[in-house]
C-alpha cells in the first residue's frame, strides 16, 4: 500500500500566514488523534510493507513536529481535519472505534 499517495506533504500545509496564538486544547486533541492513527498503524504493522510503515511513521511525525503551527492558522481546524481524514482513508480507524463512545 503506497502510503504517500494518501496523504498530503506537511510542507504544502504550512504556506498559510499564522493567525495568532497557538490553542493549547485545540492542538493537543489533534495530537491525540494523529497518535490514535499511529498506534492503529502499529497493531497493524503485518498488512503493510516496510515502506509503508516507514511512511506512516515519517508523516505523522512531521505533523505532530508543526502542529503548534498548525493551531495558528486561521483554517487550523480544516487543514488539520483533512490531514485526519487523509489518515483515516489509510488506517480506516473508524471502522475499529467503539461507536458508543463519543468524543
Amino acid at each position: 500500500m503506497a502510503l504517500k499517495t494518501h496523504l498530503t506533504r506537511v510542507d504544502a500545509v504550512t504556506a498559510r500566514p499564522l493567525y495568532g496564538p497557538t490553542c493549547q486544547c485545540l492542538a493537543e486533541f489533534f495530537r491525540e488523534e494523529f497518535q490514535k492513527h499511529h498506534r492503529c498503524l502499529d497493531e497493524h504493522r503485518e498488512y503493510y510493507s516496510e515502506v509503508a510503515i516507514a511512511q506512516a511513521e515519517e508523516s505523522p511525525g512531521k505533523i505532530l513536529q508543526q502542529m503548534e503551527q498548525l493551531c495558528r492558522r486561521s483554517d487550523a481546524c480544516e487543514v488539520v481535519g483533512q490531514l485526519l481524514r487523509q489518515f483515516e482513508t489509510v488506517t480506516n480507524l473508524s471502522a475499529f472505534s467503539d461507536p458508543q463512545i463519543f468524543h
